[in-house]
């Protein structure tokens, strides 16, 4: 019997995985995957707005209403609702975005100092201690420094060869914290011109206002007087006995002037008191600090004052003024004032910035100024410096930015003269510079001054020019390409490895790791392309676009793309080297970045070519520069994301308004997205500036043009959005409201796919002032994109 039964067994054993496997897959259910998370809904409460001949509805308008306690427990609500989304969605990238914190942070400056800055007899520059948060404002005498580059060198501002305290401690910004609730953020800061007094802004986060202390260097204490609160200006007088400040009204519109005697009981003295609501006020000393400069300006006129810096109670003396708004810098050098602006010329507007001058005790009433410099479509001025001896010019040739010097003083002649006839100095610089930054440059006697080198491709560059003899120096640059190989393999000197030590790198990063002399300016340009196009526009217009990628993950169509645009304020578009963004670039990302109608360095008309009732042209622009980004295969269709800053993210709203299908992902950071009720009711003051760039609800024209652009007003009904991003504060100062509202309505009238998020992410600090946060923050807008992209 059992022979038989293993010999049936045996006969019929072949059949029965398969049998098995049957009955298996009759009876295995395979488990649900979890539901994706739904989004918020926050309470609809239907208001009615009429405005002009139109009327709308705005169900999420007490969102904004600060004051009813109601509403706000409602918000309160919403928001931990919207971080329990957030968490949710992006819960499967938390490896993901460990890791890209990770990458980031490991680009951070190793050395978080500043370069010192050398002004009279002392080195100024800021440091940060190993386990704060804040820097340190320190200063050592130059004449014992003479050779001093790294503040680091030597250790804790201590000379052990001569047993010499050499570093004198004058702002720990982290002491500043505690006065200031655990947050230090400096907006102005003024040493006077005899070295004794430092005057500086710090915001005060629970009143919403930078409140201005004085410092007494010496001793490290601060002065009793003054101390004033709202002050948004300020410029030293009398060889630092006297502080002239700007203070700003309840709606923070600059409109007083006061002076204050250095170690006076008596009351400051107010000099100035602009009544009108539309007038703003600021002032600045110049650099010789013979002045002190006034603007006052509306829409409709510009007018600048002067007051005697030895004798600031002594009045003011009107020295320029000319029609509507414009940009007005005023210098003394050697018994001339210069005038640095780009008013209307004969009732005509103007596309630069020009320089005029004229003596400062000219008798004619209105002074008669000269133009210095002929107009030059080729070599168009963007800025200008002084010091004793030359004059120092920012220049754009097409799209291309340089630095040249003029000697002072300038040839006596009453005619303009051309630029090129002087014979300019020019500055050698790197390929693809998109900015040049002026340093604070305060040693109006000193021929040295300070800029920094902006591109794509290289990480920002901090170079001092010395003028008399044409000589420069890179006093600070991040040199990735050293780092990266200091954190693998422990090496201590760039050089070394250049020279000695390649053969035991791995292969891969042979070519990664150049020498200072074959890299002087640390250029990622070898890895990294930089290409530029001119794009054509709906009306023709040719607009800049900036393409940045890798020249190893190039592939034709494949490859995903971020394109970033801002176009308001006449401001140039941001386009440094970001090391965050390397990590996209690494993976095969493309960056671009639409230099749109509305923003900077292309002329004063495409300025304004791109705002109030022109605001279109600009976004436009960016889905001309979108659409040629696929069309042209830099990046694969459906692959496409947009990024916007501020105004920046009404721009890209907009175009998601415009296109929903042209991009697959969003980021907007800190967006303008209601601008009919943010102009039309602002809760957060507004300026002159910000109805001159959108226009004035209250106006007709201005009114129509606003809903025509306005993202929260233009949402698509049943239309299939891409995911965005949004990121705001609960700090009112950036609105949070408008960010939530348009969250709300989106999800509300686009169709809901749950691969398509829109997601809130809230901070509760300010993250420009925190490397950690900037990192983690980053890391996460990096994980939401790879993963839209990916999914």
């Amino acid at each position: 019997m059992r022979h038989l039964l293993t010999t049936t067994f045996h006969r019929h054993n072949h059949r029965l995985p398969a049998i098995l496997h049957h009955l298996l897959i009759r009876h295995y259910r395979a488990p649900k995957p979890p539901a994706p998370p739904k989004p918020p809904k926050p309470p609809q409460k239907p208001q009615s707005f009429t405005l002009h001949d139109a009327t709308w509805e705005d169900p999420y308008s007490w969102m904004s209403h600060l004051n009813d306690k109601v509403a706000m427990r409602h918000m309160d609500i919403y928001m931990e609702q919207e971080e329990k989304y957030i968490e949710a969605v992006m819960s499967d990238t938390e490896k993901l975005q460990s890791k890209l914190q990770s990458e980031m942070a490991s680009r951070l400056h190793f050395d978080l100092s500043t370069s010192p800055i050398r002004w009279g007899p002392w080195l100024y520059y800021k440091r940060v201690e190993a386990g704060k948060q804040y820097p340190v404002l320190c200063r050592r005498l130059a004449s014992l420094n003479e050779q001093f580059i790294s503040n680091k060198d030597p250790s804790g501002g201590f000379d052990f060869v001569s047993g010499k305290k050499i570093e004198q401690k004058l702002v720990d910004y982290n002491l500043e914290a505690e006065r200031f609730g655990g947050y230090a953020y400096e907006e102005l800061s003024e040493v006077s011109p005899d070295h004794k007094f430092l005057a500086y802004t710090m915001y005060d986060k629970d009143n919403d206002y930078f409140r201005l202390s004085v410092r007494n260097l010496n001793s490290g204490a601060l002065c009793s007087k003054p101390q004033a609160d709202r002050v948004s200006n300020l410029a030293w007088a009398k060889d630092g006995q006297a502080l002239l400040y700007v203070v700003t009204d309840q709606h923070k519109r600059p409109c007083r002037i006061y002076c204050s005697m250095i170690g006076s009981t008596e009351e400051d003295v107010l000099l100035l008191d602009e009544p009108a609501e539309n007038v703003y006020v600021n002032l600045r000393h110049t650099k010789d600090f013979h002045f002190v400069t006034v603007n006052t300006f509306s829409t409709t006129f510009s007018k600048v004052f002067l007051i005697n810096a030895a004798d600031p109670l002594s009045g003011i003396t009107l020295v320029w003024e000319c029609e509507a708004q414009a940009h007005c810098i005023v210098e003394h050098h050697q018994g001339y004032l210069y005038l640095f602006t780009d008013a209307a010329k004969g009732g005509q507007m103007v596309d630069h910035h020009y320089l005029l001058r004229c003596p400062v005790n000219a008798s004619s009433c209105p002074r008669i100024w000269e133009r210095v410099f002929d107009d030059d479509r080729d070599m168009v001025i963007e800025d200008v410096d002084f010091c004793n001896t030359h004059l120092t010019l920012i220049i754009r040739e097409n799209c291309s930015f340089r630095i040249c010097s003029v000697p002072l003083p300038m040839p006596a002649r009453k005619e303009a003269v051309r630029l090129k006839e002087l014979n300019p100095t020019f500055l050698p610089l790197p390929d693809h510079v998109s900015q040049i930054w002026p340093g604070p440059n305060y040693d109006y006697y000193s021929s040295t001054m300070r800029f920094t080198i902006s591109s794509p491709v290289m990480p920002d560059a901090v170079v001092d020019y010395e003028l008399s003899s044409g000589n420069w120096n890179i006093v600070q640059q991040q040199n990735l390409l050293y780092e990266r190989t200091r954190i693998l393999y422990g090496t201590t000197s760039s050089g070394g490895i250049a020279n000695g030590s390649l053969n035991n790198l791995k292969s891969d990063f042979l070519n990664e790791i150049k020498s200072e002399d074959d890299n002087l300016w640390n250029c990622l340009s070898e890895f990294y392309a930089c290409e530029q196009y001119d794009v054509s526009s709906y009306d023709g217009v040719m607009v800049p676009l900036t393409i940045l990628y890798s020249r190893k993950n190039k592939n034709k169509n494949q490859n995903p793309g971020l394109l970033h645009g801002h176009g308001a304020y006449g401001e140039l578009l941001d386009k440094r080297w970001r090391s965050d963004l390397k990590s996209l670039l690494d993976r095969g990302w493309v960056i671009a970045y639409a230099d749109v109608r509305g923003g900077g360095g292309h002329g004063k008309a495409w300025h304004h070519n791109g705002r109030q009732h022109k605001k279109l042209n600009s976004i436009k622009d960016f889905v001309s520069c979108a659409k040629f980004l696929v069309e042209n295969e830099f990046v694969q269709e459906n692959k496409l994301a947009g990024w916007g800053y501020s105004a920046g993210g009404l721009l890209v709203a907009a175009a998601i308004n415009s296109c929903p299908d042209l991009f697959r992902a969003a980021i907007l950071k800190v967006p303008f997205l209601d601008a009919t009720s943010t102009l039309l009711n602002p809760i957060l003051p507004l300026t002159a500036a910000d109805y001159e760039e959108f226009g004035y609800p209250g106006d007709i024209d201005d009114f129509h043009a606003i809903m025509k652009y306005c993202p929260y007003a233009n949402i698509q009904k049943d239309v299939l959005y891409p995911a965005v991003l949004i990121t705001s504060s609960f700090n009112t100062r950036f609105g949070v409201w408008e960010a939530a509202k348009w969250a709300a309505r989106v999800r509300e009238h686009a169709i809901y796919d749950p691969k398509r998020p829109i997601l809130l992410n809230l901070t509760t600090d300010i993250v420009e002032e925190n490397r950690y946060l900037q990192c983690k923050e980053s890391a996460l807008e990096t994980a939401f994109l790879i993963k839209m992209m990916e999914s």
